[in-house]
């Protein structure tokens, strides 16, 4: 096992106590040497690692020299193996709990064992690190005062584009993670219900294949329905609201609501062109009406 309480002599770094308690440790999110010193100290002197896959956490614990057991700890067990963990916690264990990349509880498993060793007066701790809701923050080139995690967009188109509406006046970038097999998809019915926006694509990012993409929502959608499904985990963020209702032209209206009924019947284009614009349902959907034919 690595002798992580020696600190290093290099930097001057000393470790601190690592208390007794249940601990967040953030793990790379694809570059295995973006970990940080405190992380390997937590991972070395912990009881047991609770990892949502032992092999995938097993590699990064090697591969400093760690040997601390691992015990999974994911969706599908969680409810059966926290009560043991809830006791172990309780009776003075030092416990860390990782995701397979990145940070714990970020679309990821841990915030139920949160919760409860909270709610049991277990002291919680966390060791920062890597996440590829920052990392991809970071080299959009968008806004980054403000900011909304939406995580992860429902599967299904109709549903994908409700909860875009929902976030159509948020006045702050937008991060949303995204499979690869569905981002061409999305992006389609992110630029429909969005209108024209920039944004950006972050794929792969701290691997040796990192890819950053910034263009208009509907120039992304078409150059990944063009390309294909992309390799890899994928960061996409785009430009928050700007526009205020009373701007919007009528051209640009009409515009929206097209690209709505392409995929749509005249009600739900309506529904996702007002709660995206803010402008009153019954305007819209009379327009919506005209530009089907069936007014």
């Amino acid at each position: 096992m690595a002798d992580a309480s020696a600190g290093d002599g290099k930097t001057g770094w000393t470790p601190n106590p690592v208390e007794p308690g249940l601990w967040i440790v953030a793990t790379p999110i694809g570059n295995l040497g973006d970990i940080t010193l405190r992380a390997i100290d937590v991972l070395c002197r912990a009881d047991a690692v609770l990892c949502e896959d032992t092999r995938v956490t097993g590699r990064l614990l090697a591969m400093h020299g760690i040997a601390t057991k691992m015990i999974a700890y994911h969706d599908h067990n969680a409810a059966k193996v926290r009560p043991g963990l809830l006791a172990r916690l309780a009776r003075g264990a030092t416990l860390a709990l990782v995701s397979d990349a990145g940070t714990p509880l970020v679309s990821d498993p841990g915030l139920k064992i949160v919760q409860d060793a909270r709610n049991a007066g277990v002291t919680v701790r966390t060791a920062p690190g890597a996440s590829a809701l920052l990392a991809g923050l970071a080299v959009a080139g968008l806004a980054t005062d403000r900011f909304l995690f939406a995580g992860f967009l429902p599967p299904k188109s109709a549903a994908r584009k409700r909860a875009l509406a929902d976030l159509a006046g948020v006045p702050a970038t937008l991060v949303i993670y995204e499979s690869a097999k569905r981002l061409g998809a999305m992006l389609a019915d992110a630029a429909g219900v969005l209108g024209p926006r920039p944004a950006a694509v972050a794929r792969e990012l701290t691997k040796l294949h990192e890819e950053v993409l910034r263009d208009d929502l509907a120039v992304l959608a078409a150059q990944f329905a063009e390309r294909g499904a992309p390799r890899g985990e994928i960061v996409v963020l785009i430009e928050g609201a700007r526009e205020d209702a009373a701007a919007l032209s009528d051209a640009e209206i009409d515009s929206r609501l097209e690209t709505a009924l392409k995929s749509g019947s005249v009600r739900d284009a309506a529904d996702l062109v007002a709660g995206a614009t803010g402008l009153p349902r019954r305007k819209v959907y009379a327009r919506a009406l005209a530009l089907s034919g069936r007014d």
